[in-house]
């Protein structure tokens, strides 16, 4: 299935060209959704050219996107898109923003990418194939000091109103630095060795679909805030090996 991967690789990089044009573009018109996110022509053109590209290889599979729901009629694969992630942080020009897709098989999401245009960075994964950054095989952090790691969430309000005041402070002050490098970049950072946990306190599935695989494929753990093994919990936390027992039981633990 590696051919999946490269595939699913150069429609991401396709898709981050068209937000490209958009990015820093004062004129670009933003629209208010329902839950009050930010969606803009970048967005809706991203996913316009992602379900073209899959609907040329793959027809009748099933498709799920943010801007226009799923359609399809293969009950067993399903592709999952986020065309533009982290949109709050591209309308202020602001480089944290991704294109995300996932490929599920039978209820089991086998391959994601996720593609930041903006700094140029392609981060893909196949169960049993590995996590790869632009081409190079990518591992999770080593370190297991929580005093020694980075901790990212995408919004430390939202963080807090979830898990509560007295936990948010234990975990937020047990970690050695704690930034808000929020939304898809906060997860690839796990995956890529550069931070060693994320927390994201709400996420549509197509927020978190390719990331469990990412994650785990770089030799990280990701659960949500109720310690499954899941990305469609509506929040997930990524890890790197060395912390992820310590991150679970502080977020598990109700004392």
């Amino acid at each position: 299935m590696k051919d999946i991967r490269l595939f699913m690789e150069d429609i991401a990089r396709g898709a981050g060209e068209i937000t490209l044009k958009y990015w820093k573009n004062s004129d670009l018109e933003i629209i208010t959704k329902g839950d009050a996110s930010p969606v803009t022509r970048a967005d809706r053109e991203s996913e316009e050219y992602l379900r073209k590209r899959i609907r040329e290889h793959f027809p009748n599979d099933r498709i799920l996107g943010e801007e226009f729901g799923e359609d399809g009629s293969n009950a067993s694969r399903r592709w999952i898109l986020d065309p533009l992630d982290g949109t709050k942080s591209f309308v202020h020009g602001v480089p944290i923003y991704g294109v995300l897709i996932a490929l599920e098989q039978d209820g089991q999401i086998t391959h994601g990418v996720v593609h930041l245009p903006a700094m140029k960075e392609t981060v893909s994964a196949g169960i049993g194939e590995g996590c790869y950054l632009n081409g190079h095989r990518s591992h999770a952090s080593n370190k297991s000091e929580l005093s020694d790691s980075l901790l990212c969430t995408t919004s430390p309000t939202r963080l807090e109103e979830l898990i509560g005041r007295a936990k948010y402070d234990t975990i937020t002050r047990s970690f050695g630095i704690y930034r808000g490098w929020g939304d898809c970049w906060g997860h690839i950072l796990v995956a890529t060795g550069r931070a060693e946990a994320m927390l994201d306190a709400r996420m549509a599935l197509w927020d978190a679909a390719p990331l469990g695989v990412i994650v785990s494929e770089a030799g990280g753990k990701y659960f949500d805030f109720t310690g499954e093994q899941r990305v469609d919990g509506g929040h997930l936390a990524s890890c790197a090996p060395g912390v992820a027992d310590a991150v679970y039981e502080m977020l598990l633990n109700d004392a």
